[in-house]
């Protein structure tokens, strides 16, 4: 990526903060687009241009993060209702549908995204395919016991799985201890009828289908920054 394209990223995410206001919680989603946004919300409190802003952040990487930028934190028993999430995504479909987990944390960021009022999120223009599983794979959390088990199952719907692994080459696991099972489905026809078949399977605790949460696709790209909502492109 080049630097012009970075630098596009950051101020998309700037432009998503933006829509904060004082008094809100605010959902702290994964990976590196979401930190642009993390950094500038700090900012921002830092000049009392915000306040009385509470945060939940989607992984135990980007708590530590906030905590050291001194952004006040917050659970979802305290505040089950966000107002607003700041995340990225790996891909973007027409309708606004997505896949996300490539960092790990699709748990908590669904957890966080269905609890959202807004759901915001910051792309570069690569992010963006007809169809979800064109360019990415469907990450798939899956508990430890049996785990091999879920691979036969996830043949048979027509993925191809692939256990993910840390940097090191030992087998990565989630903040909450489970693997995960990326998944080259190729292009999708109909994600619902395969996001239905996943959640219906046992050991299987989330995948990274995030269908009908997104309200905002913010994009960055050579052209600029463009704001996406259902229904435009």
């Amino acid at each position: 990526m080049s630097a012009e394209l970075v630098e596009l990223k950051r101020l998309a995410a700037h432009r998503a903060v933006e829509w904060i206001e004082s008094g809100m919680v605010i959902g702290l989603g994964h990976g590196s687009t979401a930190i642009h946004a993390i950094r500038r919300l700090a900012e921002l409190l830092d000049m009392s241009a915000l306040q009385d802003v509470v945060a939940i952040p989607a992984s135990r990487q980007v708590e530590e993060e906030a905590e050291r930028l001194g952004i006040p934190l917050t659970t979802l028993e305290s505040h089950p209702v966000i107002d607003i999430t700041i995340d990225g995504a790996d891909e973007v479909d027409p309708n606004l549908n997505l896949i996300k987990g490539g960092g790990g944390a699709l748990l908590r960021e669904k957890i966080i995204a269905q609890a959202s009022r807004r759901e915001v999120i910051v792309v570069d223009d690569s992010k963006l395919s007809p169809a979800l599983g064109t360019t990415w794979r469907v990450p798939i959390e899956v508990v430890p016991f049996g785990w091999t088990t879920q691979m036969a199952f996830l043949i048979d719907l027509g993925a191809q799985p692939a256990l993910r692994r840390a940097a090191a080459g030992e087998r990565f696991h989630t903040d909450q201890g489970n693997v995960i099972l990326d998944c080259a489905f190729g292009p999708l026809d109909q994600p619902a009828k395969v996001a239905a078949q996943l959640d219906g399977r046992a050991g299987i605790v989330e995948h990274g289908l995030f269908l009908g949460m997104a309200t905002d696709v913010i994009v960055a790209g050579v052209d600029g920054i463009r704001h996406l909502t259902v229904g435009a492109r």
